[in-house]
């Protein structure tokens, strides 16, 4: 039995009628050099014979009465397997689009508190013979990192994997009883007094940064008014900017998909004396550019973006949960010329960085557990029922980066080519961009929803579209250099 964290249970306040708490992600496999099928009973067994490295699939959520204190994990006595794993099969001619619309449809549908958070599709019918494999898991049980960690125990670096059953036999532990759990709520009631001068303790010292935690970087961008681009223009108290994806979300999602080669951001981040981050950024920012410039929507100021960090150390790598902060910085939007927008990134998330303007993980865990579940979950009510969730938002959208294998990965014997990860969107930010390194290349996956961004699959196409400008632009620049070096100088006169 495990409690969950505030942050962990505040990701289960989050969800609502049109909104859901979970993340998920789509495996391209190739099972062309399989010499077995890989349909459902394929993969429940090497499911199956995983499930005693995860152990978190096999438990499910306890409230404690009344609502006084977070959840807990407990082990599912009535466990079943067959439940979690099921198959959809898209008709002819199995496209791109027809798989996102298929997993937008299965990742609007919450999960089932009664039972482990989490399910897996196998989805076939691909064009080329090829399968996917959609997995969605409840945000209260993974962040990004952590999902990177459960990603390697479903893959194998061998196309000969051995499903092997578990070494010790599932048996439950008995669940904790409704007396038990009150004791255990009432015991973090008497706690929170200490909790909440430990909180006032870090708001006293964080506030100042956390205030001004935008303006520094505008006032960076701002000072590139000579480039002809304009003025980034603060908006009152640092409010995101409007948007049409900035607003009440309803139930129905779209994704866009779309891949670019590391290599090519490494050779525009190097270029340019960047990151791939910034990068990354640069094109985003570009991409929206150039969407809400055709809506004409474009704000006359940068839009703010949220960037998930990650705060594991080397002993919580493997655990479960979140251990996440978060950094806010202006998106240059603002500026036209691809080079500048690349640089104005850099220089934004330096700022940033140097300003330590991440929310401090202590604070985002302290506020958290500090809240009573019941609480909570009435806040978050309120909250979205007068619509205050989407008028104050503090970003227009989340853009994360997760990591990924770097190497060929396999799983249950096929190929894995590619992983899109789909993410999560809530009132207030109806745009999602998550990108996922694998095997040198970078997937993006657009989460959008359906009436603000009905045409997501365009602005996963725009995202590549600028990267072809930088790439062209670093490509001007290294000839530029190389002639000015191999140019020989002219001697000077002499007497």
């Amino acid at each position: 039995m495990r409690q969950l964290s505030g942050m962990d249970a505040a990701f289960l306040s989050l969800e609502t009628s049109n909104s859901t708490g979970h993340v998920g992600s789509i495996s391209i496999l190739d099972p062309s050099g399989m010499s077995e099928p890989f349909d459902l009973a394929h993969l429940t067994a090497m499911l199956e014979g995983r499930l005693g490295k995860i152990p978190m699939f096999r438990r499910r959520l306890k409230d404690v009465p009344l609502g006084l204190d977070h959840p807990f994990w407990v082990d599912d006595v009535d466990f079943d397997l067959e439940f979690h794993i099921r198959e959809v099969g898209l008709p002819a001619p199995g496209s791109q689009k027809q798989l996102t619309d298929q997993v937008c449809r299965l990742h609007a549908r919450p999960l089932d508190r009664k039972r482990p958070l989490w399910e897996v599709y196998l989805i076939s019918g691909l064009e080329h013979g090829k399968i996917a494999v959609y997995m969605k898991v409840h945000h209260a049980m993974i962040d990004g990192a952590s999902g990177v960690e459960l990603l390697n125990v479903l893959i194998d670096l061998s196309p000969n994997p051995e499903f092997k059953d578990d070494p010790i036999p599932f048996r439950p532990r008995k669940e904790p009883s409704a007396r038990a759990l009150l004791a255990k709520g009432a015991i973090g009631l008497a706690s929170r007094p200490v909790d909440a001068l430990r909180i006032a303790g870090t708001l006293v010292r964080v506030a100042p940064t956390l205030g001004k935690a935008v303006t520094p970087f505008a006032q960076l961008l701002r000072r590139r008014r000579n480039s002809g681009d304009g003025e980034i223009i603060q908006t009152a108290n640092n409010r995101p900017p409007e948007t049409p994806f900035n607003g009440q979300i309803s139930a129905h999602r779209r994704l866009g998909i779309s891949h670019a080669a590391l290599s090519d951001v490494r050779k525009v981040k190097s270029t340019f004396g960047t990151s791939v981050n910034d990068v990354v950024l640069a094109i985003s920012a570009g991409a929206l550019r150039r969407w809400l410039d055709q809506r004409g929507a474009l704000p006359a100021e940068p839009l703010i973006t949220m960037i998930p960090v990650s705060v594991r150390d080397e002993s919580q790598r493997s655990s479960m949960g979140n251990k996440v902060s978060a950094m806010f910085t202006p998106l240059p939007t603002n500026i036209s010329d691809p080079v500048k927008r690349l640089l104005a990134c850099n220089q934004t998330t330096q700022a940033a960085k140097s300003a330590q303007a991440a929310i401090p993980p202590g604070l985002v865990d302290g506020v958290t557990n500090f809240a009573p579940p019941l609480l909570m979950a009435r806040a978050a009510r309120v909250a979205f029922e007068t619509g205050l969730i989407y008028r104050l938002y503090p970003s227009n959208l989340v853009i994360s980066n997760v990591p990924g294998p770097d190497v060929q990965a396999y799983m249950g014997g096929a190929k894995l080519e590619a992983i899109y990860p789909v993410s999560v969107i809530l009132d207030g930010q109806g745009l999602n961009i998550t990108v996922q390194g694998y095997r040198g290349q970078l997937n993006f996956g657009l989460l959008a929803d359906r009436e603000m961004v009905p045409d997501v699959d365009r602005l996963a196409a725009y995202l590549i579209d600028e990267l072809d400008l930088l790439i062209a632009a670093a490509d001007k620049k290294i000839a530029a250099d190389t002639t000015h070096k191999s140019t020989p100088r002219k001697k000077s006169a002499t007497a």
